[in-house]
């Protein structure tokens, strides 16, 4: 299997999407098409041997256009950039098409308002009307007459197929009488004109806000440079980035964007992650460090080591789940798309009903054709087809511009249900590396002479407890002392040599085994370890120095991500393998409800089991290889940023950066999404159960039944628009700040 991507044009409404999807799937060996309407593109799965040209002359063939995107980066980008300046384009000429129209309707309305209101008569003559309405039916109308053509020729019927009926029958009835020289009484040029310059702005507004709300992935697509600096033995040479592979060492100069994923192994600089992670302030990058692609080096010039290009870096995973999330159709859209495929047909035979019924009544053709222009009119589909679209593409956007990753639609419609959140503890609520958090000093020492000890012989160690000491004599810039002699005694600590004196460092027995009294600190280590501390002992010349303790570090964050999950009424969950003194401090010191400690893979997932059993609906956030089942298992699963690429791959939902703050902001934009999808299609359900029987009845006129139409489509988008806006409460606080 493999998927291609086709950018389509010429899709007006939801009739538009399902006429092109029909057609793609009915070409030899594609298993599975997918249609954008907000984003204008499809996505089809083919078989192996399947031919992608296929596809482009099956779209061409129902009277659309299709377009192949190209799978090299420098490629694609130049037909987005030309597909965006075509769209522009359009955009400009819709508006001046409308501004034209509006010109000429304006004082046509202004001309008829007497006769319209029954006030006396129009103030302007038929010929007048007709010289008025005749250019806006060709500046205006010609759009809608061409896309109803096509529409019909490819054996479908859509919106521009209602708006150009509805007009035409306005239009071509008013101007017989005038000819005919019957054209006393009320004349329909007004409402023709009026229907189309309205419908013609709705389209203008429509499309200006469904390119705002796709910005998050456009702003995606150009972050990737178009060349890198590959660094060989002749020196420094530009190459294209598809000419990069793993193991080439690059040249990353100040304010130049990193070309590919890498590791950096000279130099020091920090880097604005911003638009890829979130993260506000530009993040510290020294050798051994790795760099995304796509980010923004500062002041200083480093040299990396290429990890990954193309489709295996991290932006471009991120790019593709962006574009499957605004791609896939959540559950609530395939209802509205079964009724999409038959809404214009009804409408048609409404149409006619109503016109039918008026002249079966006695109301005459003038009465009976107003109403059925009237419910042609009014039953714009449009809305119905882009309520749900335009939600997702604004949602996913305006999340991953805050730095949280919807893999999957259906993840919006779990979200909301969610009642509990279950954490992991090492590597999620605290940052997975132990800390020196406790130095107790012996009578006349000083806590500097106990680090100082302990860096010196821990300073070529691996152990995390090691690296945790050597932290910490570097933040109070400690000069080690010269040491020999290092020996690792297992379990126990080490030994050595530290200025030509022993030294020790290491467990109580340990000092009981060299003959070290540890008692003038022996109800301080009683209470660091009922505070789940673990602990080490410094000795030098045969006395000791003093103890320090160890914890891991709870992330910074994590105290105001469960507070905020309470506040949005979630009540939660620490499920841990670690050591239940360890887990009942940290979930005591974060306000956590509930613990559940040495627990292995299989624990935590019979504990989400029996959770989901009793009813409810569970999140699970966590970072590691073991997570990766429950991730998975969850009702919705949330990786955390840096974890591994299985506990990623299984989870619903991927933090872009280690912020547990991210946790609450992801269920709060999902709600928001799916709660926007809902108002959008009970607006646009609504719309038409209300409207339609209005215009059946004769309650509503062409003119107004236009404008409707066209309000209709500009507030679904519109408030679309609004969620694309949305920030996370904490960052909408540091702004406020």
């Amino acid at each position: 299997m493999s998927t291609v991507t086709l950018d389509i044009t010429g899709m007006t409404c939801a009739a538009c999407a399902g006429r092109v999807e029909k057609a793609l799937a009915a070409v030899e060996g594609v298993e599975k098409a997918q249609i954008n309407l907000a984003l204008e593109k499809a996505e089809v799965t083919l078989a192996n041997g399947a031919s992608p040209e296929a596809l482009v002359a099956a779209v061409d063939a129902t009277g659309y256009g299709a377009h192949l995107r190209s799978e090299r980066a420098a490629d694609r980008r130049a037909e987005e950039e030309a597909l965006a300046a075509t769209r522009r384009a359009d955009e400009r000429q819709t508006l001046l098409r409308f501004i034209i129209s509006a010109a000429l309707t304006i004082p046509l309305v202004i001309g008829v308002l007497p006769a319209m209101t029954g006030l006396g008569a129009a103030l302007i003559g038929p010929w007048v009307q007709f010289a008025l309405a005749t250019p806006v039916m060709v500046v205006a109308g010609s759009r809608f007459y061409r896309e109803a053509f096509a529409a019909v020729r490819g054996g479908a019927a859509n919106m521009a197929v209602l708006v150009s009926l509805g007009t035409s029958v306005a239009y071509v009835y008013s101007a017989w009488r005038v000819f005919a020289g019957s054209a006393e009484g009320h004349l329909y040029f007004e409402a023709a004109a009026v229907v189309l310059t309205l419908v013609l702005l709705g389209k203008y507004l429509e499309a200006r806000a469904k390119s705002g709300a796709s910005a998050a992935l456009t702003a995606l697509g150009s972050l990737q440079p178009d060349t890198a600096e590959r660094i060989t033995g002749a020196g420094v040479e530009t190459v294209s980035v598809d000419l990069l592979s793993a193991g080439d060492r690059l040249l990353i100069r100040p304010g130049a964007r990193v070309p590919a994923d890498a590791t950096v192994v000279s130099g020091h600089s920090s880097l604005d992650e911003a638009l890829l992670t979130g993260e506000s302030l530009p993040v510290s990058k020294d050798v051994g460090d790795a760099v995304i692609t796509g980010t923004v080096n500062g002041d200083g010039a480093l040299e990396v080591t290429v990890d990954a290009v193309g489709a295996d870096t991290r932006l471009a995973r991120i790019t593709r789940l962006v574009e499957a999330a605004q791609s896939g159709t959540a559950p609530v859209q395939r209802l509205v798309d079964q009724i999409s495929a038959v809404f214009v047909p009804v409408i048609l035979v409404l149409a006619a009903l109503t016109f039918a019924g008026w002249l079966l009544v006695g109301a005459g053709f003038e009465a009976a054709m107003v109403a059925a222009v009237s419910v042609l009119v009014i039953a714009c589909p449009c809305a119905l087809g882009l309520a749900t679209p335009t939600a997702l593409v604004a949602g996913t956007g305006a999340a991953a511009r805050a730095g949280v990753l919807i893999r999957d639609i259906e993840t919006l419609e779990r979200a909301h249900t969610v009642g509990t959140v279950a954490l992991d503890k090492t590597g999620t609520l605290t940052l997975g590396q132990p800390a020196v958090t406790d130095i107790v000093s012996a009578e006349g020492i000083l806590d500097n002479d106990v680090i100082a000890t302990a860096a010196a012989l821990e300073h070529a160690s691996e152990h995390p407890l090691a690296k945790a000491v050597r932290r910490r004599a570097e933040e109070s810039d400690m000069a080690l002392a010269a040491v020999s002699g290092v020996t690792a005694i297992r379990g126990r600590g080490l030994s050595g040599e530290v200025d030509g004196e022993t030294a020790l460092v290491g467990t109580a027995e340990m000092m009981a085994e060299h003959g070290i009294d540890v008692g003038a600190v022996e109800d301080q280590a009683a209470d660091l370890e009922n505070q789940a501390r673990t602990l080490a002992f410094v000795a030098r010349k045969g006395r000791l120095l003093g103890l320090l303790g160890f914890a891991d570090t709870l992330r910074p964050e994590a105290k105001e991500a469960i507070a905020a999950l309470a506040d949005d009424g979630m009540k939660t969950l620490m499920l841990t393998g670690d050591l239940a003194a360890v887990a009942r401090k940290v979930a005591g010191d974060l306000g956590i409800d509930d613990v559940r400690a040495r627990l292995s893979p299989e624990d935590k997932l019979r504990v989400l089991g029996d959770l989901q059993a009793a009813g409810g609906q569970i999140a699970f956030v966590g970072d590691g290889l073991n997570d990766g089942p429950a991730l998975a298992a969850a009702d919705l699963g949330i990786a955390m940023s840096g974890g591994t690429d299985v506990a990623r791959e299984a989870a619903a939902l991927t933090l872009m950066r280690p912020d547990l703050r991210l946790v609450p902001a992801a269920l709060e934009i999902a709600r928001k999404t799916r709660r926007t999808i809902r108002q959008n299609l009970i607006w646009a359900f609504g719309y038409n159960v209300i409207g339609v029987p209005l215009a059946a009845f004769g309650f509503l006129s062409p003119a107004f039944a236009g404008a409707a139409m066209a309000l209709s489509s500009v507030s679904v988008v519109t408030n679309a628009a609004w969620l694309a806006r949305w920030r996370p409460k904490f960052q909408t606080a540091a702004k406020a700040d």
